[in-house]
């Protein structure tokens, strides 16, 4: 076994660790801190693959935006956790035949027949200007633009459908339009009645 295979099994093993952890720890700010850890361990996978942008990536925008942010909210909501394991027997079988069918389709697609060495090859080693970043845009602006552009509109689509879906509109809502509130003068909100003074009830008499 060589040195680079050592740490590549040294890297998949803590990244399945980790996922197992995921989806098995009981507390939500453990399974999060555990998907952190998932994309750190990725990110390595990925430096051996010689693909530094896709690490690098990974890490700022999963690690540095995504699960933080996830983090936040997990830690500010007040989950029951009692409430949360509810049921969770109930879709054990659904959720192992699902678990067993993406294995038997990884194995069909991962198997020797379609990667390897023998179908693939190693890839040749690249010199020290070489640009991993630079290669990347030429591939998906070239041999991949149409690919690169219908997976825009479907992450298009997909934003306003999600911004459709979740604006409801209730009859106990109020909503404010500020182009309605900028046009809006003094006259429009406010008017001055002038009303004529009365003595206090009882101010003669003790003047008197």
């Amino acid at each position: 076994m060589t040195y680079m295979t050592a740490i590549f099994y040294f890297f998949a093993a803590i990244l399945v660790f980790a996922g197992l952890r995921v989806i098995t720890a009981r507390n939500p700010v453990h399974a999060a801190l555990y998907l952190v850890l998932a994309f750190f361990t990725a990110a390595g996978l990925w430096m051996l693959l010689e693909a530094e942008f896709l690490a690098i990536t990974l890490v700022l925008v999963y690690v540095g935006a995504v699960m933080v942010l996830f983090l936040f909210v997990v830690m500010m909501l007040d989950i029951n956790l009692d409430k949360l394991r509810e049921g969770f027997w109930d879709y054990l079988p659904l959720a192992g035949f699902v678990s067993v069918l993406l294995v038997i389709e990884m194995a069909l697609i991962l198997g020797s027949r379609h990667f390897g060495l023998e179908v693939m090859g190693t890839p040749a080693p690249h010199p020290a200007d070489y640009s991993n970043t630079k290669e990347l845009g030429r591939l998906l602006y070239t041999d991949y633009v149409y690919a690169f552009e219908l997976a825009a509109v479907i992450l298009l689509v997909a934003i306003v459908a999600a911004i459709a879906l979740t604006l409801r509109r209730r009859k106990d809502s109020k909503y404010i339009d500020p182009a309605e509130q900028v046009k809006v003068k003094r006259n429009d909100r406010l008017r001055i009645v002038k009303m004529p003074t009365t003595p206090k009830p009882g101010a003669g008499e003790e003047g008197a």
